[in-house]
């Protein structure tokens, strides 16, 4: 008999239990849970953070423009220069003595060509001896120009003041024309470059501000100035950004430290919002989002989605305005003049606002 009595409660048990646990039908009345959040001014308040390099404002390589031995290096690594500043010269022998011999002819030339040209005014000379005089004469001047020129290429002058990066050659090496000689930085504050998406490039009109924080200086933020922005995009698919560092910052960040660049955004136009674009869905051939009212009830509203962005929100051209609620999940399972029960809002004990 006890046996009997114990294989009954065994046997009820599981059906209690599935009886406790059974879900809550439509019939009993519980509003759905749902998220809630607010709609926001379109670029309000928006900031976003890019990494970033300093580099030098300037930064060349300099070459002589014709070939040679090179004869001295006056600023070696580290130098300072100012502008105007002899770096390096080539030996000019050659070059003088080839100067030399071209001078020789052009004054030969020139004195012939005067006579004749004289003769010509005179009548004396014949129309073609005065072509030959002239002509001549303009081609012996443009040999002795270029002369002149390469003697005066035989030496390399700082082009700005600045800081000898690398000295990539030592005499009495033989360079060729164009082969850089030594790499110069800009003595000038350097500037930042980040690079950003195709998706923050189109909206580089809103960019409001920038600041620059760097690992030694924990706490502080550089205010920078926006110099460019490239209308081309690299290989990475990325636009490049130019940022000038305050000429007054001490320290100085120098070329090659790393930085996070902080972009600031100012609102495009104060008739778009933003919201998550889950609160989205259709109705018809209409968007529609549930606005959540005081009661905690939910009405439908129309409304104009002008774009959909990468970091999941959609902007809307019209029917909603700034600060109001509206449903951000579980919009398809909702009724219009449905009462609710909104999630709690996120909290540190309460992360993602699921409880």
């Amino acid at each position: 008999m006890k046996t009997r009595i114990g294989l009954i409660c065994v046997a009820a048990l599981p059906a209690l239990l599935l009886q406790g646990c059974a879900p809550h039908r439509d019939g009993d009345n519980r509003p759905p849970a749902v998220q809630v959040d607010t709609a926001e001014t379109y670029g309000s308040g928006r900031t976003l953070e890019f990494p970033g390099r300093v580099k030098a404002a300037e930064e060349v390589n300099l070459a002589f423009q014709i070939p040679g031995t090179l004869l001295r290096v006056h600023a070696g690594q580290g130098t300072s220069v100012r502008q105007g500043e002899l770096i390096a010269e080539l030996d000019e022998r050659d070059y003088r003595l080839r100067l030399e011999a071209v001078e020789a002819e052009y004054e030969s030339i020139r004195a012939e060509a005067e006579r004749v040209i004289a003769l010509y005014a005179d009548s004396v000379a014949t129309p073609d001896a005065y072509d030959k005089a002239r002509y001549g004469l303009r081609q012996i001047e443009a040999k002795y120009e270029s002369c002149r020129n390469q003697l005066a290429d035989t030496k390399i002058y700082a082009p700005f003041d600045g800081i000898v990066q690398r000295r990539l050659f030592d005499p009495p090496t033989v360079v060729a024309a164009g082969m850089p000689v030594v790499t110069l930085l800009s003595g000038s504050a350097p500037e930042i470059e980040i690079n950003i998406p195709g998706s923050e490039y189109v909206r580089r009109g809103e960019f409001a501000a920038f600041e620059a924080a760097f690992d030694f200086w924990p706490g502080r933020r550089i205010p920078l100035r926006l110099l460019s922005v490239a209308p081309k995009a690299n290989a990475n698919q990325l636009y490049t950004v130019r940022l000038g560092i305050p000429a007054g910052t001490d320290p100085m960040p120098a070329p090659g430290m790393n930085t996070m660049v902080s972009v600031s955004y100012r609102p495009a136009d104060t008739g778009r919002t933003s919201v998550p674009a889950t609160a989205l869905f259709r109705e018809g051939d209409a968007s529609c989002v549930w606005v959540f009212a005081a009661d905690s009830t939910v009405h439908r509203r129309a409304v104009a989605v002008e774009s959909l962005h990468t970091d999941g929100r959609a902007v809307l051209s019209s029917g909603l305005d700034a600060g109001e609620r509206i449903v951000s999940s579980g919009v398809h399972r909702l009724h219009e003049g449905q009462k609710t029960a909104p999630l709690p809002a996120e909290s540190e004990t309460n992360v993602g606002g699921l409880l």
